[in-house]
């Protein structure tokens, strides 16, 4: 079965972390992905810049319109993912708690199955 392990990103819970433990949150995941590599379970993963390098892209009566800027305005944000295939739910749920960003309070990880994939 493949998972998307989800991580949002919320600015005001970052940037209440000491650096110390925002360089340990960051340490953690390249221990993360060597342990899901190993393991046979990672199918990619991929990091997100911040939603003010984002653009929005809409086409109203067949015309693209283009405005800088995150989609919606909010607290959190898609700061990335990891894409999974394991053998249950249980294992994916075990899987996100290895992440960092987990053990954050006012963080978590979104674990969401995958219907279809391309």
């Amino acid at each position: 079965m493949k998972f998307l392990l989800i991580m949002h990103k919320n600015p005001q819970v970052w940037d209440s972390l000491t650096e110390e433990e925002r360089n340990e949150v960051m340490n953690g995941h390249g221990a993360f992905m060597e342990s899901v590599k190993e393991s046979g379970e990672m199918l990619g993963t991929t990091a997100l810049a911040e939603p003010s390098q984002s653009a929005v892209v809409r086409v109203r009566d067949g015309v693209p319109a283009v405005t800088d800027g995150p989609y919606l305005e909010a607290k959190e944000y898609l700061g990335g993912y990891y894409l999974i295939e394991c053998e249950s739910r249980e294992r994916a749920l075990e899987l996100a708690a290895l992440i960092p960003d987990a053990g954050v309070p006012g963080l978590g990880i979104e674990v969401r199955p995958v219907v279809f994939a391309g």
